[in-house]
């Protein structure tokens, strides 16, 4: 579908849209873009995930000796300011 052809049909694309289809936006016939149907969830379905996956107890500690290790390789390049 062109641009102009979607900038006519605004709501009507969006209807589309809600219904499922994926629309592929064109100008001068290049693809410029993808307008499709997103997905749906909620801060229960989330809750109940990390419920269902809790966390590795050594989590924290990975993470902070990541950040240590980019900081320290970070800091020897970069001066402080």
């Amino acid at each position: 579908m062109t641009a102009t052809e979607v900038s006519r049909n605004f709501a009507s694309v969006l209807d589309r849209a809600e219904h499922g289809e994926t629309i592929v936006i064109t100008r001068g016939g290049r693809r410029l873009a993808t307008l499709a149907p997103t997905t749906t969830g909620n801060g229960g379905a989330l809750m109940d995930f990390l419920a269902a996956h809790p966390v590795d107890d050594d989590f924290e500690a990975d993470v902070a000796s990541a950040r240590a290790s980019v900081t320290d390789e970070m800091s020897a390049t970069w001066p402080d300011d």
